[in-house]
């Protein structure tokens, strides 16, 4: 693993209190966030409330992960509960027994494994941390949300779901592999770095799909309580973005050499790499008669997931990659969503 030594990171002793200016960002943070959501004056019950702040979760998160990044980062040792928690109440929804595996989910994973080899291999020469951000967002698995949005693009649900499952176990068994091999555990052996990778990327997605099925057999009403609140899943994967994005912005600033041109050429390139994904998605998904889901299935990654691993097993600051891959994914899909509407005229 990294350490701040190695990274050149500046060791600060950060306190659990705000600065003076964090004090009075958080205070008009509030203020605004009251005014917005001043229900007796905007909206008639609570389900207006929520789909609203839903509508401004991602840009608020982000924003607050990366303006109160010292005290947000603090609270990135909770990532990989908080994903084993999100994942747990999602895999909830899906019905294992209703899910069929085809030759498209084939071709995906193909994709995804072989893909996110290659981009590395290809960028390492001439950047090695480019390429770490790269490898990264390919490799990383379809997000859960990508089921919501592929059914609202008019697309087949139960085949991302099918996907989405497929995807999870396959970045459990093949990342510790992969994450050996780059080398980020360089004073251990390969046997031993496999090990390490192993004992905490394997449990962290597969526990969650084995709670799932035990749920669903043996407590139903458990797990009948979990599939009936989705919603919950949707503010941890918030919280979460806020911690990971706070994370991010926190070895930023604490480098010692600033190179804000590698930063920037990572971010931009990310957002390459997510359209073609999406491109090739569909390309791949429109043969076997799903563009939609191969779209959404390639495209829409667990970005969450992708920048604790980069933070944890290749170097921190190629978790940039990923943290601007969640706007550029965002970005498409919500271009996708208005230029469906518009097309039923709904715009």
């Amino acid at each position: 693993m990294h350490n701040s030594h190695d990274l050149g990171i500046k060791t600060k002793d950060y306190n659990w209190y705000f600065t003076s200016f964090d004090k009075r960002g958080i205070f008009c943070f509030f203020i605004w966030i009251i005014s917005e959501f001043n229900v007796p004056l905007r909206w008639k019950n609570n389900e207006d409330v929520l789909e609203r702040l839903k509508t401004w979760m991602l840009p608020l998160a982000m924003l607050s992960g990366g303006i109160f990044y010292s005290f947000f980062s603090l609270f990135s040792f909770l990532t990989p509960y908080l994903i084993s928690v999100m994942l747990l109440i999602t895999c909830c929804r899906l019905s294992i027994k209703e899910m069929r595996f085809t030759r498209l989910h084939a071709w995906m994973l193909v994709v995804q494994v072989v893909g996110s080899v290659c981009v590395y291999a290809v960028l390492c020469p001439f950047d090695a941390l480019l390429g770490e951000a790269m490898m990264i967002c390919v490799l990383a698995p379809t997000a859960v949300a990508a089921t919501v949005v592929t059914g609202m693009l008019g697309g087949s649900v139960s085949c991302l779901a099918a996907y989405t499952l497929a995807s999870n176990l396959c970045v459990a068994i093949v990342s510790p592999v992969i994450f050996s091999l780059v080398g980020t555990q360089g004073e251990m052996s390969f046997g031993a770095s496999l090990w390490y990778v192993c004992r905490q990327v394997g449990p962290l997605l597969l526990l969650p799909l084995a709670g799932a099925w035990i749920l669903e057999y043996f407590i139903p009403s458990a797990h009948k309580v979990l599939k009936s609140h989705q919603s919950i899943s949707f503010y941890l994967w918030s919280f979460s973005l806020t911690i990971v994005v706070g994370k991010t912005v926190s070895f930023i600033m604490q480098q010692d050499s600033k190179n804000y041109g590698e930063e920037f050429l990572i971010a931009f390139a990310a957002l390459l790499l997510c359209i073609g994904q999406f491109a090739i998605g569909r390309w791949v998904g429109r043969r076997h008669g799903e563009t939609i889901a191969g779209g959404q299935g390639l495209g829409q990654k667990n970005t969450i997931l992708a920048i604790w691993m980069a933070q944890v097993y290749l170097s921190p600051l190629s978790s940039i990659g990923p943290a601007a891959y969640v706007l550029w994914q965002n970005s498409i899909n919500s271009w996708q969503l208005w230029k469906k509407r518009k097309k039923e005229g709904k715009v």
